[in-house]
């Protein structure tokens, strides 16, 4: 059977359902299989000479790939871009790091682009909806690049920040939100955003809502939505509850499956060292930050308390470092991240809050402190090392009480994690004495005024006119009982 080619996919992408295989070998060098309940599924090997000028994009669009270096697309590309610039649903499985963004954005700003509407105040066109701050900024930030030669306007907004310059530039209306689920249902509750008239609907990392409870608030943006629209589902895992929230969502897929089936990045060197102590850990991963190897490391803990403690400690050993996590403040995780992507730090301490909100290209190592409860976590976190291609390595330090957890991981990624000695790094690394507290001063004590009146000026007037007020003439008449 002749091929369709990729230049004329969008047009020539049909799908008859009552066939249960069609073939697309010129395309993606592969068979198209229907999956019942789901959609369509595709499935198999991929040709590695195709390039995004073979997609049909708009010249403008692929210019702005030209200036960021993109020539080849990555798997997840490859598959979702020529469906979705037919109009296709789509729900895609794929790890962190694969590409998903441009995968979804692309065809989005590619139609907008080719059908431009008259912006309105509080109406948008396409809204994607991400569980993290960092994430939604990182979103906002490639949505920009790769629109910034075409009419094309994003705007993102997430809490933990005021929102007045959110809620001004929405009022210059928007063509693309990124919002994170929280923020998203304040603006719209306040009337400063209306979903009435959006066209192309994305939720990105549906498998990370379900983790951080924020299904119930994609249940009730859902009810905001037109029901004519195209929407695009992404997970990095496909749980039946994600399957479940899936189906509740998006009509006749295609499904697109990039997951290995050892879901770790190959180029992932993998290494774990037992310790026996908290205290052995800290020195374990001082000696391992010390080594000149590691040019950007990415280390995370489990609690927040922990991944300050952590960077006090590390700065003691003359180790520059900056946690990042929820209790911070936008702007201060904002900062320590740009200064993360830069190299004016090399390590950068986080929990798992940014596990799927760091794209930072460059990191060698990542390293647990802390061993995550949840397996799926572990993949997450590694995975922000080895990308583009790159090798990395991920390095998890394991106490007597965390085994049950390596167990949990083991099992998920199909693989013991290779063990590493720990005596070379147990080396004892000197401290530069702690910073002293601030001492608090004592203020004087100020004498207080037990009886102030409630209402002194009324107090005031009454004395001018020689009035007494009615407390002091209950007392008087108590008295002279």
């Amino acid at each position: 059977m002749k091929g369709l080619g990729i230049k004329g996919l969008c047009q020539g992408l049909t799908f008859d359902t009552s066939q249960f295989v069609k073939p697309l070998d010129n395309v993606f060098n592969r068979l198209l299989i229907i999956i019942p309940g789901i959609g369509h599924g595709i499935e198999g090997s991929l040709m590695s000479n195709q390039e995004f000028r073979d997609f049909n994009l708009i010249k403008p669009i692929y210019r702005a790939l030209r200036d960021m270096n993109y020539t080849n697309p990555t798997p997840v590309q490859l598959q979702s871009i020529p469906p979705l610039l037919a109009g296709r649903d789509l729900l895609g499985c794929a790890q962190t790091g694969t590409g998903k963004t441009a995968a979804f954005a692309l065809p989005i700003i590619q139609h907008l682009a080719r059908n431009q509407r008259r912006r309105e105040r509080g109406f948008v066109r396409a809204l994607i909806v991400t569980p993290t701050r960092e994430l939604a900024a990182q979103i906002y930030e490639n949505l920009n690049m790769y629109s910034k030669y075409l009419d094309v306007t994003s705007v993102v907004v997430f809490g933990g920040v005021k929102q007045n310059s959110q809620v001004k530039s929405l009022n210059k209306g928007v063509d693309i939100l990124v919002a994170t689920p929280g923020r998203l249902l304040d603006l719209i509750s306040q009337g400063y955003i209306k979903l009435e008239k959006v066209e192309f609907f994305v939720l990105d990392e549906a498998d990370r809502m379900l983790d951080m409870g924020f299904i119930p608030d994609v249940r009730r943006i859902l009810k905001y939505l037109p029901n004519k629209r195209q929407t695009m589902f992404f997970s990095a895992t496909l749980s039946p509850k994600i399957i479940q929230l899936s189906k509740s969502m998006i009509h006749n897929p295609i499904r697109v499956d990039v997951t290995p089936e050892k879901p770790v990045v190959e180029l992932i060197d993998q290494r774990l060292m037992n310790t026996k102590t908290k205290q052995e850990k800290s020195t374990v991963l001082m000696n391992i930050l010390k080594e000149q190897n590691v040019k950007k490391a990415l280390v995370f803990t489990r609690t927040k308390h922990g991944a300050n403690k952590l960077a006090k400690l590390l700065a003691r050993a003359d180790i520059e470092a900056l946690a990042i996590h929820g209790n911070k403040t936008q702007n201060a995780r904002q900062k320590a991240l740009e200064n993360f992507k830069s190299g004016r730090i090399k390590v950068l301490i986080a929990t798992d809050i940014a596990a799927r909100g760091i794209d930072v290209e460059g990191i060698s190592h990542v390293i647990n402190h802390d061993i995550p409860n949840v397996a799926e976590t572990y993949v997450h976190r590694i995975g922000r090392t080895a990308r583009a291609g790159c090798r990395g390595i991920s390095i998890s330090l394991c106490g007597p009480e965390e085994n049950e957890f390596i167990r949990d991981i083991e099992k998920l990624i199909k693989q013991s994690i290779p063990v590493v000695d720990v005596k070379p790094y147990m080396t004892k690394v000197e401290l530069n004495p702690e910073e002293p507290r601030p001492q608090v001063q004592n203020r004087p004590s100020q004498k207080r005024n037990v009886h102030k009146p409630r209402n002194p000026q009324g107090q005031n007037r009454r004395k001018q006119r020689g009035q007494a007020s009615p407390g002091s003439q209950a007392r008087r008449g108590n008295h002279n009982r």
